[in-house]
């Protein structure tokens, strides 16, 4: 399976921005979606996931109000919407595909990675 990640860029403190991940593969709608991010001298960590069909959702809590997860199985694709970001929010977000039941929040379960896109917020 392999996921490419798209929609990174600069923005200013406030500001919005929209992900995407895209797949080719058939088997999208069998795994649950999520993405991560890493800033500068940080650790990987868990930002948003959505499950299979999308009816469960799981929000770290800085993120939660600001950003919005979905998913278009149809398209193979999902998305992540970010707003009122902070420049805390900078750093490289990762797409990642599971089999696991659920809404995983940690790496482990995740099986397959996209190549990560920069997210900038700063003025």
């Amino acid at each position: 399976v392999q996921l490419q990640a798209f929609g990174g860029g600069l923005v200013q403190p406030g500001g919005s921005l929209r992900l995407s991940c895209a797949t080719s593969a058939h088997t999208f709608s069998q795994h649950a979606m999520g993405w991560f991010r890493q800033a500068p001298g940080k650790e990987r960590e868990f930002v948003v996931a959505i499950s299979r069909r999308g009816g469960s959702t799981a929000y770290t809590d800085s993120v939660k109000g600001r950003f919005t997860i979905s998913r278009d199985n149809a398209r193979n694709t999902v998305f992540l919407q970010m707003n009122s970001l902070k420049p805390e929010d900078t750093a490289v977000y990762y797409c990642a595909a599971t089999y696991s039941n659920g809404v995983p929040t940690t790496q482990g379960p995740y099986d397959y990675w996209g190549q990560g896109t920069q997210v900038t917020v700063s003025s």
